[in-house]
């Protein structure tokens, strides 16, 4: 860590709720307890200032033992000799020249003592392994990571000497101090009991409809930042606080299908893990939302007719034993939907779509399931179709890029025969002719 990270730690954490209920706590310090002098303490601080000067590595106080024994007149178990201590370095780095070497060992020093004093006042407990509050499920966390910061504080989670918990579901992050403080719902029950994206692009309704409040919390705000700076969300087009909106980044589903825009806009962190959890899921109809899309995006017009071979294929590999042990279909298991429809996509899959991604992986996929079909199984070969218009040619397959369908009995033609031929198609000429034989018989 750099010297003006460092000093600019101490900068914040002289706001930092590691400094709560210092004073309050001091008042109730023994009378008895004969203190050190103040003059002892300082000079024990920096009695190897110089010695280490060269290292000061942001260890945690791994690297050295600083208080696990009496120093002289200091005893680091006692809290209020650690606080007094911690007021002292904070007294000398506002004294001390900028810069210095001995302003530079003060702060690393502070920190030190901090971390040591948080440890003494919140020692860790046996917390349970998991708890669940307004349908979060919190799995209590072991990572020792100090790089994590608390959905609740916005304060840095250090990981070494403080218990958290992370939600299964929307992976919302949290001491296990202020877990009783959480009144954000998990995101997730919000997933699963509305399915469905706001289609609007950017609805704000303004912040005076607000009550000059945050959308989330109620915090007062303004756009003048005072009391505190109102930040907008492009997903809901309500403001929030900076405790709600972190200024996080991204895709817009509603500029997605409206602009073919993936741009990536600021969103509150409520929106993000909503984003998050809904990105695999396929809720959008792009030919009911926006079907003029599909004039416009060409890859669009591609996935779609892959997607429609894929289902014409899919009768093929359920009734094929091969296909079925082979596990052909399996493939498609992260996109689940493209065996089942043809026309839902999730905003994964216009992401993938816009990048190309898509393209190359679902084209390899067709080109497998045609080869088992058409070159690997007999099976598969002996249902394809003869043109019955012309009577020539190779055997034909639904999926074939040149061949035609009929609407009402599924047979299967070349597309130059299909639309060449005047007359009906032949196998539903003989199906009609069978069942008047079966009515005249009968009668």
């Amino acid at each position: 860590m750099e010297y003006d990270e460092k000093l600019a730690l101490f900068r914040q954490t002289r706001l930092n709720p590691f400094d709560r209920g210092e004073e309050e706590e001091e008042d109730d310090a023994p009378q008895g307890d004969k203190m050190p002098p103040q003059h002892e303490i300082r000079s024990e601080l920096f009695s190897r200032s110089r010695t280490h000067s060269t290292d000061r590595t942001m260890d945690l106080g791994l690297a050295e033992d600083h208080f696990s024994c009496p120093v002289g007149s200091f005893v680091a178990s006692d809290i209020e000799q650690l606080k007094m201590a911690i007021e002292e370095c904070k007294k000398l780095i506002l004294e001390l020249p900028e810069h210095s070497e001995r302003q530079k060992d003060t702060v690393v020093k502070l920190i030190h003592l901090r971390l040591k004093l948080q440890e003494l006042k919140d020692p860790e407990e046996d917390e349970p392994n998991l708890r669940v509050l307004l349908e979060h499920r919190f799995s209590k966390e072991k990572s020792k990571s100090v790089k994590q910061t608390c959905d609740k504080c916005s304060t840095i989670i250090w990981g070494l000497i403080q218990t958290w918990y992370t939600c299964t579901g929307c992976y919302y992050r949290c001491h296990s101090k202020c877990m009783n403080l959480i009144t954000k719902p998990c995101v997730k029950s919000k997933v699963s009991h509305q399915s469905e994206y706001e289609l609007s692009i950017c609805p704000e309704i303004g912040l005076d409809r607000q009550d000059y409040r945050c959308a989330e919390c109620r915090t007062p705000i303004s756009l003048r930042g005072v009391p505190s700076e109102a930040r907008q969300c492009d997903y809901t087009g309500q403001y929030y606080c900076s405790t709600c909106h972190w200024n996080d980044t991204a895709i817009i589903p509603a500029r997605v299908i409206h602009n073919w825009e993936f741009e990536q806009r600021k969103v509150c962190r409520s929106s993000l893990r909503y984003l998050g959890l809904m990105m695999p899921r396929p809720v959008l109809k792009l030919k009911e939302i926006n079907p003029l899309l599909f004039n416009f995006v060409e890859e669009l017009v591609e996935i779609r007719k892959l997607r429609q071979d894929i289902l014409l294929m899919k009768p093929y590999f359920i009734t094929c034993k091969e296909a079925m042990e082979a596990r052909l279909l399996l493939q498609l298991q992260d996109r689940q939907h493209f065996v089942e429809n043809d026309d839902m996509y999730s905003l994964q899959d216009l992401i993938d779509i816009s990048s190309g991604r898509l393209s190359c992986s679902l084209t390899e996929i067709h080109t497998t399931f045609a080869k088992h079909i058409k070159l690997d199984c007999e099976r598969c070969q002996a249902k394809g179709f003869v043109c019955e218009l012309c009577k020539e040619g190779d055997i034909l397959f639904p999926f074939d890029s040149h061949t035609s369908v009929c609407h009402d009995c599924s047979a299967v033609f070349h597309r130059d025969c299909y639309y060449d031929n005047s007359t009906t198609c032949p196998r539903c000429a003989r199906m009609t002719e069978r069942q008047q034989d079966d009515v005249s018989e009968d009668t």
